[in-house]
């Protein structure tokens, strides 16, 4: 005998689950290892990084004559192998969102892969950006305002831990800030609003941008102002975009792919 229409539709639904959650346990697999083996080769020239990250500080603390201290047993270990683990996630970034794509990819609609490939790239390269821009641009001025700033007779010794936990604070936001032109682009893509209407909202947006950095920053002017400024320019930015790559007749197109187009293409 043969089972019912209703059991083979559930046995065949449990067998796609389960070859999904394969895949996805496949794809995991491949991205740790690849984040392991960029970890393990980043090892052992982990101080020469740090010496890397702290150059900033330590231009600006020779002048002065002071120098970073480990207040902590373990921290002149501790603090590059962070740094070593925070560099192998950078790096393996790439390859894990490909890892990410190819999963969820053959589940997308032909005009989602449009959009979400150019997105998931663009988002990734913007936030490098942030890092770098962070490192090269904001770092020396207020490292060099931080230590300027030191009332007589007291000298800057700043630990190794601490540091580097300020510095993948500051990397983190200026990263995410620099995510602006994308969000700026989703908003407008997707409906939710116009671009009209976030030009006619450009006051509030610069309000906004200072108060972020007022949060995400130290309580200086000086680091503030190096967030805010390039947000206003990003949302600039994303505001040009939606007025040269979103138009009327693309957002007709995109509704009728959605309406007409209802199997998954790989």
């Amino acid at each position: 005998m043969t089972g019912s229409p209703k059991s083979t539709d559930l046995n065949s639904g449990e067998q796609s689950f389960l070859s999904h959650l394969i895949e996805l346990r496949s794809r995991l697999m491949r991205a740790v290892i690849f984040f392991l083996v960029v970890l393990f080769a980043l090892m052992p020239i982990s101080n020469t990084l740090y010496e890397w990250l702290s150059r900033p500080l330590m231009q600006q603390m020779a002048e002065v004559g002071a120098q970073m201290i480990a207040t902590e047993v373990a921290s002149p270990f501790l603090a590059p192998f962070k740094l070593t683990c925070f560099v192998a996630i950078m790096l393996s970034a790439p390859y894990i969102f490909y890892q990410l794509w190819a999963f969820v990819a053959p589940g997308l609609y032909r005009h989602e892969k449009q959009l979400a490939l150019p997105l998931m790239i663009s988002s990734t390269v913007l936030f490098y950006c942030g890092i770098a821009f962070a490192y090269f641009a904001v770092f020396p001025v207020i490292f060099g305002f931080f230590t300027a700033a030191a009332p007589t007779g007291v000298t800057v010794m700043t630990d190794i831990s601490k540091y580097l936990d300020f510095v993948i604070v500051m990397f983190c936001a200026f990263g995410a800030a620099f995510e602006v032109p994308v969000a700026t682009y989703l908003v407008v893509k997707m409906g939710i609003t116009t671009r009209e209407a976030l030009v006619e909202m450009r006051p509030y947006i610069i309000v906004a941008a200072f108060v972020i950095a007022a949060i995400l920053t130290p309580p200086d002017v000086v680091s503030q102002t190096l967030m805010a400024v390039p947000i206003c320019l990003l949302y600039e930015l994303g505001l040009l975009f939606c007025k040269y790559f979103i138009s009327d007749k693309s957002d007709e197109t995109t509704g009728a792919l959605a309406t007409t187009d209802t199997t998954p293409k790989s």
